[in-house]
């Protein structure tokens, strides 16, 4: 399902159809999240700097995603 699909499909009414596309969204959320840290440390960005731009504390950012990085 394309994002346009889940994102009409996490309005639908019914329940089990909604929280399905949340719940896909959530997973497809992740997925780019922990493509753009590894960019931005593959950058020199400073866990810092991706902790401000994401709106987490610095630690946060590490503690979720410095395995990922190698970092």
């Amino acid at each position: 399902m394309d994002v346009t699909a889940l994102a009409e499909a996490a309005t639908d009414r019914e329940p089990g159809t909604g929280l399905a596309a949340v719940a896909a969204l959530r997973a497809l959320l992740e997925e780019l999240e922990a493509m753009h840290v590894s960019n931005a440390r593959a950058q020199g960005w400073s866990w810092e700097q991706i902790a401000d731009a994401l709106g987490v504390r610095r630690q946060s950012a590490h503690r979720k995603h410095a395995r990922r990085t190698g970092r």
